[in-house]
Order: structure tokens, then C-alpha cells, then sequence
């Protein structure tokens, strides 16, 4: 059965075998600034400098132009879900071009190519959604980092694509495809990769995936530098969720919402503090919402059973249960996440509530008690970026919208459909074309997003001369 998942926004990530094409012959070493605009933040990871999908960049152009923010670029790129990363004025896309997966460095103010790594993929998803990455490359400082649908995780040099180590999670692990395939964007903590693997044990490729079992290695850390595995911990499974760094008490927290629930642990030892069991029965469920910290609270949501559920976190023992949607009604939750990680500002939540598209709604709760302040239907399932008091929030149909940030009412300032500047007609084909399941991005003052086989940038934040 064919259920709409999300399966992606976890955005873009990729691998490889063979070496690195370059353009300009880039030397080793730490990549110098390729930057012109002066203004702004890097966005080396998956949500952004924090994880958050919140930018601190100011005066963003209110309302937007009757045609949207001007478009800097536009270009065709492969299939896949995921997202960009930018860093020192290089774009780190990861896509899929026929049976190659590729890396393409390219310069994030004008989409000038730059190098391109590529390895043969030969993934084939389950339930017919396409074979491209769904997670999102990660940049530290001359590294980057990438992790393809079919588990190969890999480490490149920033200045040309060299590679410098991969490792086949599949063999390695022994993992058997989850659905669509690997989703989990890894983050750095020093000098740890941290990434959701959800091994089993040897032979259980001929195990039904309802009976699968985990072979300690839902959550690994890599040597950053080399490779090598330093720990690995619980028998939970994969899920599309994004593991999140905090410090909670003075002491530093990976929070991870596998297949089966919420997992608390110290990342650099990889101690687990607890695991929250969350997630709804039928076997086609998964979480895929990264969880959401604030202060000692963390806030989780999926769309197929429970809902979400606000815990408090401690070290060593069992969370706190603040409040929870699981035994509430199905139109009584507070908030059903797809894909979508809510974003919090001043004790509410903002995120897109609701599994399919038509039945999808943006929403504001109160974090506190899980109240629903406001509900705007239509908008199809969304995602959302805040940025200067406001919201840039996609729909998965291309209809880019401005909104304010209030958690009294839904307040929209603009809503535009990109079309093709070289187009006349009002009618003309828009630009991003669904499925547009990847969370913008913005660095610098552009705003970057996707739709299916096309990668836009626009100005949102013109550039003071």
C-alpha cells in the first residue's frame, strides 16, 4: 500500500567511490571565502547554524514584490528530496543523475560550477518514490559530509572533492531497507559524526521488516576525522528524524527520535539516559520530524497515531511526561508532524499538522500545555523557515507565502508562484514544481528552494551598498 510519507525532507546527503572532477584546479586546504555579499550566515547543516530552521538575518524586503524576491539563479538539478548546504560561498547540492549519485560544489551567489563527485547507486524505494538522497550534506570547516538513500557515508574535501573516507553502512551494519531508504541527516558533535544506522544481524534480509530486529547500532559515532567507529548504541531501527545536539543542565544531550521512540543520550560517550517509546502501531508509521529542545524540554510529533508529546529531560532517568496528544482523539491532538520539525519562538510552535496533503493544516500551540491558539487550512503540507519576525513557508504544491510571526492568528503578508522571468505570460509554468518537500534555505540574504528537478534562488534580503 502506497501511503504518502514523508520519507524525504530529510534532506539531501550523498557518497562516493571514484575521484573528484574539478573546474578551477582548487588547492588543498582550508577553502578560501568565496563570498561577496558581506552580510549574513553560513548554513553548513540540515535547518540551518543551530538545527532550528531559524535564521538571525535582518531586513528582509515586506511585502514581497507582486512577482516575489528576485530571482539571482535558477538551475536544473537531479532527483532527489534534500536541501543544499552553504558554506564560505560554496552550495553543496546532493542529487541523483540516472545511476550515478553526485555531489556538486557549485558557488552559492551565482550556481557557477565548481567540482562534482560521483559514485554508481543502484537504489530502487519501495513504495515508487524516486532513488535520489534524502538528507542533507554537512560542512566542518574543510570537510563534507554526506550520506546516500542507499547508507554509503562518506567524507570529502571541501576545496576540490577529494575523498578522504567512506564507509558502507549497509555491509557494515547490516541494514535492511526501511521504507525509503536512509533519511537521518548525521550532525557533528567535536570531533564525532553522529548518525542514525539501524543495523540488524547478519541474515535478517529474509525478515519480514514487521519482525525486524536491531543489532546495536541504531545510533553510531564516527571518527570525524577518519572514519573509524568510536561507539555504538540501542537496537532501535532507523528512523527519517535528524538527531539534535542541546545542552540541557549544564550538560550536553543528542536527542534522537527513532523508529520506536525518543532516544536521550550523551553524545560524547554515548551513555543512553533513556529511551521514550513514540510511534504509532501500523508498521507503515515513521517519525521523521526532528525533535525540538528548549530549556529541558523536548517536543516530539509524527502524523500516524500519537501525535506529539512534550517530556522533560533528566540525566539517568526516564522523562517527564508534560503533556501528550496519545490518548487524546484523532481530531483532538494538538499537532501531527509529517516531516516538518516545528519551530519554536517565545513558548509557542509553529509546524504543518496532518498526513496527507489535502487534510493538512499550518499550525500555532502553546508549548507549554499543547493548546491550539490558531489552524490555517489549504496550504498543503508545508515547511517553514523564520527569518525577521516572519515565516517563509513552501507548500508542497510551489506556492512560496510571507507570513508573520504570531501566535494570535495566522497573519499572511504575501503569497507568490515563481514563474520563469523569460516568460511573459501570467499563466507560465512555475518554477518549483511538487513535490517541494525540503525546507528552505537561507544564507547570506538568499533564499534558496526546490521542487522537483529544479534548484531556485531569489534575494530575499537585498544587499546594502
Amino acid at each position: 500500500m502506497r501511503f504518502s510519507i514523508l520519507l524525504l525532507t530529510l534532506l539531501t546527503l550523498g557518497c562516493g567511490f571514484p575521484g573528484a572532477t574539478t573546474a578551477g584546479g582548487e588547492p588543498a586546504g582550508p577553502p578560501p571565502d568565496l563570498r561577496t555579499r558581506k552580510t549574513g550566515d553560513d548554513w553548513p547543516r540540515f535547518l540551518g547554524p543551530h538545527g532550528t530552521s531559524v535564521s538571525a538575518e535582518k531586513g528582509i524586503v515586506t511585502p514581497w514584490p507582486a512577482k516575489g524576491p528576485h530571482i539571482v539563479w535558477e538551475k536544473e538539478v537531479g532527483v532527489g528530496y534534500g536541501m543544499p548546504s552553504i558554506s564560505r560561498g560554496r552550495l553543496f547540492q546532493f542529487d541523483r543523475h540516472k545511476d550515478r549519485a553526485r555531489l556538486s560544489c557549485l558557488k552559492a551567489e551565482d550556481g557557477e560550477f565548481l567540482w562534482k563527485w560521483e559514485y554508481p547507486t543502484h537504489y530502487v524505494d519501495q513504495y515508487g518514490y524516486d532513488g535520489g538522497p534524502r538528507c542533507c550534506p554537512v560542512v566542518d570547516d574543510d570537510r563534507v559530509y554526506i550520506y546516500g538513500a542507499e547508507g554509503i557515508l562518506a567524507c570529502l574535501r571541501v576545496a576540490d572533492g577529494k575523498l578522504l573516507w567512506k564507509v558502507d553502512t549497509l555491509a557494515d551494519f547490516g541494514v535492511v531497507q526501511n521504507f525509503f531508504g536512509v533519511g537521518s541527516t548525521p550532525v557533528i558533535e567535536k570531533d564525532l559524526l553522529i548518525v542514525q544506522v539501524g543495523g540488524s544481524p547478519k541474515g535478517s534480509e529474509e525478515v519480514a521488516f514487521s519482525r525486524l530486529k536491531g543489532d546495536n547500532s541504531g545510533i553510531v559515532a564516527f571518527d570525524k576525522m577518519t572514519g573509524k567507529v568510536k561507539y555504538r548504541v540501542t537496537d532501535e531501527l532507523a528512523s527519517y528524524s535528524s538527531p539534535v545536539l542541546a545542552t540541557v543542565g549544564g550538560r550536553r544531550w543528542c536527542f534522537v527520535l527513532a523508529r520506536g521512540g525518543l532516544v536521550g543520550l550523551e553524545p560524547a560517550t554515548g551513555k543512553v539516559d533513556f529511551h521514550f517509546p513514540w510511534r504509532a502501531r501500523g508498521v507503515e508509521s515513521v517519525n521523521a520530524g526532528n525533535p525540538v529542545v528548549v530549556g529541558d524540554r523536548v517536543f516530539i510529533s509524527e502524523t500516524y497515531g500519537p501525535g506529539s508529546a512534550l517530556l522533560k529531560a533528566k540525566p539517568g532517568a526516564d522523562p517527564e511526561v508534560v503533556w501528550s496528544d496519545d490518548k487524546k482523539g484523532l481530531g483532538d491532538k494538538s499537532m501531527q508532524c509529517h516531516w516538518m520539525t516545528p519551530i519554536h519562538h517565545d513558548g509557542y510552535l509553529y509546524g504543518s499538522s496532518g498526513r496527507h496533503t489535502a487534510g493538512s493544516e499550518l499550525r500555532c500551540i502553546e508549548l507549554a500545555t499543547g493548546t491550539v491558539m490558531w489552524s490555517e487550512p489549504g496550504l498543503t503540507r508545508c515547511s517553514l523557515l523564520m527569518v525577521d519576525g516572519h515565516f517563509v513557508c513552501l507548500g508542497e504544491d510551489g506556492v512560496l507565502r510571507l507570513l508573520k510571526v504570531n501566535p494570535k492568528k495566522y497573519e499572511e503578508v504575501s503569497k507568490v508562484v515563481l514563474r520563469d522571468p523569460k516568460e511573459t505570460a501570467d499563466d507560465a509554468p512555475s518554477l518549483l514544481r511538487y513535490p517541494c518537500w525540503a525546507a528552505p534555505v537561507l544564507s547570506h540574504g538568499l533564499l534558496y528552494v526546490r521542487g522537483e528537478g529544479r534548484l531556485v534562488c531569489l534575494e530575499l534580503i537585498p544587499e546594502k551598498k
